[in-house]
């Protein structure tokens, strides 16, 4: 029997609300960021940015089954520019935090924290079982436009700039991205298997957590 009960579940979890409403983003309301600040931020935000199509093709290559195949591959697509490279997310990101006075090394060249680190091994762990990387990837679109979006207000408020193409492309993709996922949650499963891939949105969105409490540490 197919299951939509999971999704609705995932979308009201705990540790969702906790990520989504995260007292990082208070601060991002709050607080107009210096630009070395917003570096220190996104610099961290590269990382896993840089990361998740990995983690995608990493994902396909463990799904049992087609359907989970194409739905992930779709995304993978989409992330990684649909044929054209200069479309992919990560050059977008470049491009707009460059465009807004940023640095390039500090975007995208930064060590780690350890809570950067401790996210990054958590996605390349999660492919170890599929339905965990299913969690890791659900959990990860239900959650991502709101970063972005917080993120996205982070940079206007510290660089004054409005056009930010890394925004536009996951307003215009994270609703297809959320439904896809969706597909893969959405198929027959026992309750075992569904509570597999519940228990790995969590520790995803835990992850995530701890990567913007690290931040807040240090920008305040």
């Amino acid at each position: 029997m197919r299951n939509h009960s999971i999704e609705a579940a995932l979308a009201k979890n705990s540790s969702r609300e906790q990520l989504i409403k995260h007292r990082f983003f208070e601060v991002v309301d709050e607080k107009t960021f210096s630009v070395e600040q917003a570096e220190l931020v996104l610099g961290q935000w590269w990382h896993p940015l840089h990361y998740f199509p990995t983690f995608l093709g990493r994902l396909i290559a463990v799904c049992p089954n087609l359907e989970m195949k194409t739905a992930v591959t779709h995304i993978l697509n989409q992330e990684v520019g649909e044929g054209d490279v200069e479309r992919a997310h990560e050059r977008f990101f470049i491009q707009t935090m460059t465009d807004a006075g940023m640095a390039r090394a500090a975007v995208s060249e930064a060590n780690m924290t350890p809570a950067t680190q401790r996210l990054l091994d958590g996605y390349a762990r999660s492919t170890d079982n599929y339905l965990t990387g299913l969690g890791f990837l659900y959990g990860t679109e239900v959650a991502d436009l709101t970063m972005v979006a917080k993120l996205g207000k982070l940079v206007r408020r510290t660089t004054g700039l409005k056009s930010l193409p890394w925004v536009d492309i996951h307003v215009k993709q994270e609703p297809d991205h959320v439904q896809t996922a969706g597909q893969t949650v959405g198929l027959t499963y026992t309750d075992a298997e569904m509570a597999t891939i519940v228990k790995g949105a969590e520790e995803m969105w835990q992850l995530w957590v701890g990567f913007f409490e690290e931040l807040r540490n240090r920008v305040v």
